[in-house]
């Protein structure tokens, strides 16, 4: 066997040990005798609002409350909320040194009543068994929960997320096939017990971080108590970035450059070990077939690859959303994800980078 063959071997193996296995969360088998606050953070959602309002009216375990917060929003994002029967709390006064889902987050908690508090992304849509679900693994399991919601896309623009989603969740260590511990969390869905949260100090403890599930889950860990990670399959799902690829392009961006330095360092060289694989066995298949014509050799062996890399991306992603054939024309999103990983290097060197028209910084900051 060639060299080449043996070092995409290594990391096509690499691949399976990073993201093979997904736990997904269970429903509740008996009844949940919880009292559940659901707390959203939303700025300018009057167009994705109304779908997750109207899921959480149809939950087997209804919630205590359902407050949100309007994060300075310039639409009808309060009024929408309010004709949902929602608690409508106004987060426009945004303190120095917090970032604005933090201190939205914060302000929705503090005035909860419920024993578990469950933070929901605007942008997702609960299915009717995702409150008692999630009470239920708050109890059983203990510490934060969080759940990668299904990624339900519309548009082609859209499925340029598949490779970011897959390495999100090999960096907390969330897919590995052997146990490890989770470093981060999935933030359109988190749960954690009140008294849980009130001892780590809630978000006003991680005020400035831009990356909230990164940073809670660091947070939480710093305090003994556990970080679960799960895939959400139909209990809870989402459309990310629906308002075109430069917000697509930005909210990536921002996620990556945040999070740069948060992976712990052999997690980190298994994933560019990865990611390189994917590129020379798609690359040079490419420019293979490309010059075929001219005289110049097919390689089987990087052919093969390309072939066994797809079969693997598939696996990945037709379980976290709907990507369809993603998977088969692999080398325009490995492209994608260059380009805002590049994007992304640049940011942490400004050291912000600008999201739903604010500037917001790009270190994580969180540890004790």
């Amino acid at each position: 066997m060639s060299i080449t063959a043996v070092t995409l071997a290594a990391r096509w193996c690499a691949g399976w040990y990073l993201g093979a296995r997904r736990r997904p969360l269970r429903r509740a088998t008996t009844a949940v005798d919880a009292s559940v606050s659901v707390i959203v953070p939303a700025r300018n959602e009057e167009a994705l609002l109304p779908r997750l309002l109207r899921s959480l009216r149809d939950q087997e375990l209804a919630p205590l409350e359902v407050i949100v917060v309007d994060d300075d929003s310039s639409d009808a994002t309060a009024e929408i909320a309010e004709a949902f029967g929602a608690t409508v709390v106004s987060g426009a006064y945004l303190e120095p040194g917090w970032t604005g889902k933090n201190w939205a987050c914060a302000r929705g908690a503090a005035i909860a009543r419920g024993e578990i508090l469950l933070f929901l992304d605007a942008d997702t849509v609960a299915g009717p068994e995702l409150v008692a679900a999630m009470a239920a693994a708050v109890r059983s399991h203990g510490g934060l929960v969080s759940v990668q919601p299904f990624h339900r896309m519309e548009r082609p623009y859209e499925r340029l997320s598949a490779l970011f989603n897959v390495v999100a969740s090999m960096g907390i260590g969330a897919t590995s096939l052997r146990n490890v511990d989770v470093t981060g969390a999935y933030g359109p869905c988190l749960a954690i017990a009140a008294a849980d949260y009130e001892r780590i100090g809630g978000h006003a403890s991680i005020a400035g971080e831009v990356l909230d599930d990164v940073a809670l889950a660091r947070r939480v860990r710093a305090d003994g108590i556990a970080v679960h990670a799960f895939a959400g399959h139909d209990l809870i799902e989402f459309r990310m970035y629906p308002d075109g690829v430069g917000s697509l392009g930005r909210g990536w961006t921002k996620n990556f450059a945040a999070g740069a330095g948060t992976t712990p360092i052999g997690r980190l060289v298994l994933i560019a070990a990865w990611i390189s694989g994917l590129i020379e066995a798609g690359w040079w298949t490419i420019a293979g077939l490309v010059t075929l014509p001219v005289g110049n050799s097919f390689s089987v062996v990087h052919g093969a690859f390309a072939v066994l890399f797809a079969v693997q991306l598939w696996v990945f992603l037709r379980r976290i959303g709907n990507f369809g054939a993603t998977a088969w024309v692999h080398p325009i999103f490995v492209a994608a994800f260059l380009l805002v990983f590049i994007r992304s290097l640049a940011a942490t060197l400004r050291g912000e980078v600008q999201w739903k028209e604010r500037a917001v910084p790009t270190r994580i900051r969180v540890g004790r």
